[in-house]
């Protein structure tokens, strides 16, 4: 069943960013007096459609993209037939460059434009969650093994990111994708600078990787495995484990901590049960496990900032813009070595998982205005075959006077869906790779 809610809801958000990125091209070519001869969601073979003047309708079997042909342009449909004839006064290439620079934009500003109206909309309505970072420090922070790697400790808390004093947990991960950005915390009353090392995110990306921070908190015994080394040792749905070998494990941390310490091995366990103490002799698993479900029982207060239509504005677009500036942050880390793009670039599968497997709409929107502008950044890269490529050369035509062959321009669409191809392909075994194996 969630398999099915994350296909269904990577279908539903691609097919709406598709749409409306076609749309974008389709309505700005209309405008100027272009001939749209296709509109499509989905790649063919197609699956249903219609007629409605010059424009054929459709939607396509394969939900993970869409395309618009126009009259007269060199698209990745590689079709040039209709430039062996000379240009019509309907057709793409007879329009001055300007107006084909507009067209070419279209679909990147109507997806830069959905993710403002989503994320005004959703601030409006059901606000901003997220940890203040008292909360999140109430007992001190865990910090997993990359964490301490770079000097941080289990106990420490958080105070300031850069020498900027913080007011909520999210702000600690801006720190991230920042050249030369630093942590301050609190260790045993004391300030202390950790610096944030460049390499950091791509160790975090890492697919074996135990996660950076976590908050302290407790746990309880909210199932026992049936047939497995506590059931059989005798631990029963409700016990609270006081210690494990003589060591006190009040908190989750110290808890897996402690299992780890004794793999393969079997271990006087001491529980509370009905306010009577007793210990138990249970063995560890190789893997550290002992056939338990644990629940945590502290769940921390999320704190959710309410906006009204005007406020939400200007926060909803700054929101979106900063998907941008991260994108990016990220690239510029690729390029200089400190994010291998094996940890980084991912497809459909790591969208899927994305979504997730339930189906929450906040979720799904606040997703869905993300990737409308990663769509748009990603359209824009100058590569032929994208708008971006079409852009470049464009621009050239603008400020050389020049405008490239048509020749020049089917050769480039070859290479750039040759780019294209290969990075698709890329993306797709690194995601199976990372997911499967």
């Amino acid at each position: 069943m969630e398999l099915l809610i994350k296909a269904t809801q990577l279908i539903f958000g691609l097919s709406i960013l598709v749409g409306v990125h076609e749309l974008g091209h389709m309505l700005t070519a209309k405008f100027f007096g272009m001939r749209v001869e296709k509109f499509s969601i989905g790649f063919p073979p197609k699956l249903f459609g219609f007629k409605k003047g010059e424009t054929e309708y459709s939607v396509g079997a394969i939900p993970l993209g869409g395309f618009v042909k126009i009259s007269g342009m060199v698209d990745e449909s590689l079709d040039t037939e209709s430039l062996k004839t000379e240009p019509q006064p309907w057709e793409f290439r007879s329009k001055p460059a300007w107006q084909r620079l507009i067209v070419m934009l279209g679909g990147v500003i109507v997806n830069v434009l959905v993710a403002f109206i989503i994320n005004i909309g959703l601030l409006s309505t059901v606000g901003e969650s997220d940890i203040k970072i008292e909360e999140f420090n109430k007992f001190g922070i865990v910090a997993h093994p990359i964490a301490q790697e770079i000097g941080l400790q289990t106990g420490d808390k958080i105070k300031a990111v850069n020498g900027k004093d913080i007011v909520y947990f999210s702000e600690v991960f801006d720190a991230l994708l920042n050249d030369n950005s630093s942590i301050t915390i609190v260790r045993n009353g004391e300030e202390k600078v950790v610096n944030i090392p460049s390499t950091l995110l791509d160790k975090l990306a890492e697919k074996d990787a135990a996660g950076f921070i976590s908050p302290v908190s407790g746990y309880k015994v909210a199932d026992v495995l049936k047939g497995g080394n506590a059931a059989d040792a005798g631990l029963i749905k409700g016990d609270s484990i006081l210690s494990i070998n003589s060591v006190s494990v009040p908190y989750f941390h110290i808890l897996k901590n402690e299992l780890g310490n004794h793999k393969n091995e079997k271990v006087p366990v001491c529980i509370l049960r009905n306010n009577q103490i007793d210990t138990l002799n249970i063995q560890i698993d190789s893997s550290g496990m002992m056939g338990i479900q644990l629940e945590s029982v502290r769940v921390m207060q999320a704190y959710t900032h309410q906006y009204s239509f005007i406020e939400s504005i200007p926060k909803g677009i700054s929101n979106s813009i900063k998907v941008i500036t991260d994108q990016i942050k990220a690239f510029s880390k690729i390029f200089k070595g400190e994010l291998k793009a094996s940890n980084s670039v991912g497809s459909f599968l790591s969208i899927g998982n994305a979504y997730g497997g339930e189906w929450v709409w906040s979720h799904f929107w606040s997703l869905t205005a993300t990737l409308s502008m990663v769509l748009a950044f990603m359209n824009l890269l100058p590569i032929p075959a994208l708008d971006g490529g079409h852009v470049m050369f464009l621009l050239y035509e603008i400020i050389s006077g020049r405008k490239p062959s048509d020749k020049f321009l089917e050769n480039a669409q070859k290479i750039g869906m040759l780019i294209l191809l290969s990075l698709m392909l890329f993306a797709i075994s690194n995601d199976v790779i990372r997911n499967l194996f």
